[in-house]
């Protein structure tokens, strides 16, 4: 019979990927990056999917500015975001009305030759919509303000 001999830090680790989760589901967002801060004090470093999960908890939670913080935090611990790692940041700030921060993740992850899923390929399609309607009506000012707005390339 298999015995499978565990290290202590693999059961924690495995507690904390289940609280971290559970939290996303939940909706619970403080509660998961605190979780992620306590892996990190514990020297447990989060993965990819935990790191992705507690950047879905801050979508949900409509914290945008936290989710663009986790990507930092990622690269730092030189671990690479994946796709859904970026679906949730987007999701997160155009949940928020942060359009342009959406759009630059959007164009980090054409850089970077990743496959969009449909809530990327999506914003995508919306943005090419916008850019033709822009450049057939001309510069467009909102709210009469001095201000244009103006979309950046997507190529």
């Amino acid at each position: 019979m298999w015995e499978a001999k565990l290290e202590p830090s693999d059961i924690f680790t495995t507690i904390y990927n289940a609280g971290i989760s559970a939290c996303e589901k939940g909706e619970q967002w403080q509660r998961a990056l605190a979780l992620l801060c306590e892996m990190r004090e514990a020297k447990l470093e989060p993965d990819v999917t935990r790191y992705s999960a507690g950047i879905s908890a801050c979508d949900k939670g409509q914290q945008w500015q936290r989710s663009l913080s986790l990507l930092g935090e990622m690269r730092e611990s030189r671990l690479e975001p994946n796709a859904i790692s970026y679906d949730a940041a987007i999701c997160a700030c155009e949940r928020c009305g942060q359009w342009r921060q959406a759009v630059a993740l959007l164009s980090k992850m054409r850089e970077r030759s990743m496959r969009l899923d449909e809530v990327s390929h999506n914003l995508g399609v919306c943005i090419e919509c916008l850019r033709e309607v822009i450049s057939r009506l001309g510069r467009i000012s909102l709210l009469s303000s001095d201000r244009f707005f103006a979309l950046p390339s997507m190529q």
